[in-house]
């Protein structure tokens, strides 16, 4: 009997637990993810070997931060390859399968591990020389 008490008492706890935890101030709201479809893509630009800029429907500009990129992405003869898997959308840096080529055909994988949709601010202030569009 004493067992089942404590069972039940248990069970009250965690319930109440439980109803605290959902009356509590919701978090910050979730930045919502921006996606865009491959075939908006319409140039890129490489300010250092770990960066890419890709420009996307005219006027806005994506950020890509590579985990281990390529200095061959700085040549004025790359050449920048995206596979598509499944899905033509690019909503994470996860849906990116590129590689950076040259003119003999040599391709270098490269890992993308974050994308950005750059402020209208944040694409003035990139030198030039270095915009997508």
């Amino acid at each position: 009997m004493l067992q089942h008490r404590l069972g039940a008492a248990l069970a009250a706890c965690a319930l109440t637990a439980v109803a605290a935890s959902a009356q509590a101030a919701p978090g910050p709201k979730a930045a919502s993810t921006p996606c865009f479809f491959v075939s908006q893509w319409n140039g890129w630009k490489a300010p250092s070997p770990n960066v890419l800029y890709l420009g996307v429907n005219l006027h806005e500009v994506y950020r890509v931060d590579l985990s281990a990129g390529s200095s061959e992405l700085q040549e004025p003869f790359a050449h920048l390859i995206s596979r598509i898997r499944g899905s033509d959308s690019i909503c994470s840096p996860l849906d990116l399968d590129l590689q950076v080529s040259d003119n003999n055909g040599f391709k270098e994988p490269l890992i993308a591990k974050s994308l950005t949709k750059l402020t209208p601010e944040e694409v003035a202030a990139i030198p030039k020389k270095y915009r997508p569009n």
